[in-house]
C-alpha cells in the first residue's frame, strides 16, 4: 500500500504540483487531494491507486514498501522507523 506522505514526497522529489499528478495519472485534481489528505495508508479505489502509483513511476520514482529494499538503485529518502529517529 502506499501513504499519503509518499505521494507528497514522490511529488516533490519530481517537482509536481498536484495538478500536474492528477493530469499524469488520468485523475480529477479532488481525487488527488482526498489520496493526500488521508491519514497513513492512502484511502480510494484501488484502480485510483494503481494509477497514481504507475504514473509516479513513469516520471522516475520508486515508492518503496514498508521494510522492503530497492531493486533499482539510484538516490533516494526514506524515513526511519518512529523509534530510530531519536538516536
Amino acid at each position: 500500500m502506499i501513504t499519503a506522505a509518499q505521494i507528497r514526497a514522490a511529488r516533490s522529489l519530481l517537482g509536481l504540483d498536484q495538478l500536474q499528478l492528477a493530469k499524469a495519472s488520468g485523475l480529477s485534481l479532488p481525487t488527488i487531494q482526498r489520496m493526500e489528505a488521508s491519514d497513513g495508508l492512502v484511502r480510494g479505489n484501488v484502480d485510483s491507486l494503481v494509477k497514481v502509483v504507475e504514473a509516479l513511476e513513469r516520471a522516475g520514482v520508486e515508492l518503496i514498501g514498508d521494510g522492503a529494499t530497492s531493486a533499482g538503485g539510484g538516490r533516494g529518502v526514506r524515513l526511519k522507523q518512529a523509534g530510530e529517529a531519536k538516536k
